[in-house]
């Protein structure tokens, strides 16, 4: 049933100390033409007050930072002046431990940032008074039921199907809660997200790390037969296992943990702990803060904080370590094949600092992950080669003379049969100095192999409107907001969610150009 229908409005109260917010919000609302009574207030205080005089209020829309009153103090005590109402705190503030008292001592079931985006707004103050409504029908409904059973045995048979009818209506009700419970669990999988990226925005070196090690530990945990509450705990911790570097110093962040002194790597490997503390105030978060809390602990015991060691470290940080461990390390690594030097430091570090249980499932996932980018590195590098090793396709990089001047080959000739053969005579009659400078090797075989491949038709990347994407396209540069955050990685196939995710980018915080993608096709 749409809010409209109902005979009466439902109530909702706006609580902000600039009084043009909350008037803008009302404004906003009426345009919607919803059937809404919108109450407002310039702080906690006058909110209580509206409630006392108002119980049966649907929505509470609070600002968090207000003078006198945060917004997490006023909705912990509306909560027993209007226990029903649906809670939300809009802040303008990335503020993670305020934003975390709304929810877990104010109990908001959804927080916005300021700006807001209008159609979202409207949305989701939608879709609270509909889940007010909801309870309270649901309520109701289950009153009338145990009525009727408890007169039941006075009634005659003919009565049941009346019983019956409202029985399923009952059924109905807890369908359309359940669905309701379901967009709450999104919700909240969207806010620990949310959290990840302001991570992300406070230090520049973990703006890919954090998606990174997140999808190598979803993949191991799926491979290790974790059950659905462990992997997602797991995802969760992942997610959020550098929260506690928030409040570190830039200075000791830009570093990587091998060029640390002995101080500052005491002061980063506490954000272990503090990542924990951070999460422990919200009930649902505190088994993957367990897992936080013990992510850079080494399986020989001489890790930190607790120094446990083996089996004593939980098996979700040992996860989450080992996916760390890959993803740090290959940013310090170079080289045309650094996924081989990462696996002999992996090995190496076998029974020390890393399970050794586990590392025959995360080579075949980092192999998946991060070959395909250091593939292309290596595709485009350059390469000396000499006249056997060339093959068909490749690029010159370099013009190739003879010692007497003659021009072989010119730079950016892209080599066929003919090309090979006539490289082959140059270096039989006036052989020049050095090899041939190439770039791109085919996939499959060996560079001293002759044979014939097929492989990709090459198409020129493209840079594209947003509302000019499609599905199938991929992203061959990152993403990135105007603010410098993250959105998509390279390598990205768009579908519908994604291309709608680009849209609503490009109106909250634009980057700075279109998008890079490239529709590949093959011979």
């Amino acid at each position: 049933m749409d809010i409209q229908s109902q005979s009466e409005p439902h109530k909702v109260l706006l609580v902000d100390d600039e009084e043009n917010i909350t008037r803008s919000i009302a404004r906003l609302l009426m345009e919607q033409e919803l059937e809404l009574e919108v109450l407002r207030a310039v702080s906690g205080a006058e909110g209580l007050e509206q409630l006392k005089a108002h119980p049966d209020v649907a929505l509470i829309l609070s600002d968090q930072r207000m003078p006198g009153m945060t917004g997490a103090q006023f909705l912990e005590q509306a909560k027993s002046l209007a226990p029903e109402a649906v809670r939300m705190v809009l802040t303008g503030y990335a503020d993670m431990a305020a934003t975390m008292d709304a929810i877990n001592k104010g109990g908001a079931s959804r927080y916005l940032l300021k700006p807001w985006d209008d159609e979202v707004l409207v949305r989701t103050i939608r879709e609270g008074v509909e889940q007010y409504r909801l309870v309270r029908e649901n309520r109701r409904l289950t009153a009338l039921v145990e009525q009727q059973n408890r007169e039941l045995s006075a009634w005659n048979d003919s009565l049941k199907g009346r019983v019956l009818e409202q029985t399923a209506t009952i059924r109905r009700q807890n369908e359309e809660l359940k669905e309701r419970n379901r967009r709450v669990t999104h919700s909240f999988r969207e806010t620990i997200l949310a959290f990840s990226r302001l991570i992300e925005l406070h230090s520049s070196r973990l703006q890919e790390h954090t998606r990174n090690v997140t999808e190598l530990c979803v993949r191991i945990a799926r491979d290790l037969k974790l059950s659905e509450h462990e992997a997602e705990t797991v995802r969760t911790a992942a997610l959020l296992h550098d929260v506690g570097v928030i409040g570190i110093s830039q200075d000791i962040l830009q570093k990587r943990m091998s060029s640390m002194n002995r101080e500052e790597l005491g002061i980063f490997l506490q954000h272990a702990v503090r990542g924990q503390a951070t999460l422990d105030a919200v009930e649902e978060l505190r088994e993957a803060g367990v897992l936080i809390r013990h992510h850079h602990e080494r399986y020989d015991g001489g890790g930190f904080p607790d120094g446990l060691a083996g089996k004593e470290i939980p098996l979700g940080a040992r996860i989450i370590a080992m996916a760390d461990f890959a993803d740090r390390e290959l940013t310090e690594l170079g080289g045309d094949d650094p996924l081989a030097a990462l696996f002999a430091r992996m090995e190496r570090e076998l029974g020390r600092g890393l399970d050794p249980e586990i590392f025959p499932v995360v080579e075949r996932h980092v192999r998946d992950l991060y070959l395909p980018t250091y593939s292309r590195r290596a595709e485009v590098a350059e390469k000396e080669l000499r006249p056997k090793q060339l093959l068909e396709g490749m690029t010159v990089t370099r013009d190739l003379h003879t010692p007497s001047g003659a021009l072989v080959l010119e730079r950016g000739t892209v080599l066929d049969a003919g090309r090979i053969m006539a490289v082959g005579r140059a270096y039989q009659v006036d052989p020049p100095q050095g090899g041939i400078f190439v770039s791109w090797a085919p996939s499959g075989g060996s560079e001293g192999s002759a044979a014939r491949f097929t492989a990709s038709v090459p198409v020129a990347e493209q840079e594209v409107a947003p509302d000019r994407l499609a599905e199938g396209m991929k992203l061959t540069r990152n993403l990135y907001s105007g603010t410098g955050l993250l959105l998509l990685t390279e390598g990205t196939v768009l579908n519908s969610g994604a291309i709608d995710a680009v849209l609503r980018y490009y109106r909250i915080d634009p980057p700075s150009c279109g998008v890079w993608v490239v529709e590949e096709k093959r011979k």
